[in-house]
């Protein structure tokens, strides 16, 4: 019975492992994995591309189904091994996928710098949060598309990689977090990846709907954290959120408006081409105070996940590993 017991709690065992990781030490900053997979993206790329989405959807496939294959391959061999390999398994996995220590430092440092006028500092920082054009934004520019990253980011980064590590190991969240990188990487409008990038953008849209409505509920949940309220969090949420363009973006970021008490949204200049945003949230613009709160807020939601992420991992797989069937 114990033993069946400590195999079922592998998973968990190997979220919570992740997470204090990346806690401590943040994204590696040479020979990242998600940056390799980039890199072998690019590289299919230049073979393969053509302006269609035939084509885009070959590449997009591909690239998961290898991911895929590899990640179930791993995770097998751990299971086979033991429940600590396993745990070492999913743990190395998870923590490859996850973001959010490294979003919420540059966030901080975002706010360092617009709190002491440094706009060209800022403007340097801001590539890392977003794809939006630094040389034309303000101060109040800079923050507001700072902020708006933290808020999608804190789904995209954290949330939904905890979702998908707990639903399905190793597999799952690498899986996830390729995906979202070839969003990155093609799923934007510009004339060259408008068609071939429409299956990576559509599959990651699929990807983040579970991640992106917990990450809703979890901001109602901490709103208190950062003096916010969770009413209004939710009712920009249910209010606003439909009006982005994104299906998933615009719930994190409606919602952190409500609990900030801030407005979101409106022209927003990518490398490729103007976007007018939608408002979200009927407060007043953000300043860089809101930014450092929502940097706050982002933190307590990510601790929440990780929270729920290893409490229904535990619970789920040490039932059913524990299961007189099993």
């Amino acid at each position: 019975m114990f033993a069946s017991v400590l195999a079922g709690l592998g998973r968990a065992a190997g979220i919570g492992a992740a997470v204090v990781a990346d806690a401590a030490v943040g994204d590696p900053q040479r020979g990242h994995p998600v940056a390799l997979f980039g890199t072998a993206a690019s590289a299919v790329e230049s073979r393969i591309y053509r302006d269609d989405r035939w084509t885009g959807a070959v590449h997009t496939a591909t690239l998961l189904v290898t991911v895929a294959a590899a990640a179930a391959a791993l995770q097998r061999a751990g299971i086979r091994r033991g429940p600590w390999a396993e745990a070492a398994c999913v743990g190395a996995a998870t923590f490859v996928a996850l973001g959010g220590t490294s979003l919420c430092r540059t966030g901080a440092q975002m706010a360092a710098l617009l709190g002491g006028g440094d706009l060209d500092g800022a403007r340097r920082v801001l590539p890392s949060l977003c794809g939006r054009d630094p040389s034309v934004l303000d101060a109040g520019g800079l923050t507001r598309a700072a902020l708006e990253s933290i808020a999608e980011n804190t789904s995209d980064a954290q949330v939904a990689p905890l979702v998908w590590a707990t639903a399905a190991g190793a597999p799952g969240v690498l899986v996830y977090r390729a995906a979202n990188t070839l969003d990155a990487m093609i799923g934007h409008r510009s004339a060259r990846y408008a068609e071939f990038g429409w299956a990576a953008a559509r599959f990651d849209d699929v990807a983040n709907l579970i991640g992106a409505r917990l990450t809703g509920l979890l901001v109602v949940a901490c709103a208190p954290l950062v003096g916010g309220s969770p009413g209004a969090a939710w009712r920009a949420w249910r209010r606003d959120a439909r009006r982005h363009p994104s299906p998933n973006a615009g719930v994190a970021e409606a919602a952190f408006a409500g609990a900030l008490g801030i407005r979101l949204g409106g022209p927003t200049q990518y490398a490729h081409q103007l976007e007018i945003r939608p408002t979200l949230g009927d407060g007043r613009p953000p300043e860089v105070a809101d930014l450092v709160r929502a940097v706050r807020l982002s933190r307590s939601v990510q601790v929440s996940a990780a929270v729920l992420a290893v409490a229904v991992s535990a619970v789920c797989r040490s039932g059913r590993r524990a299961s007189p069937r099993s």
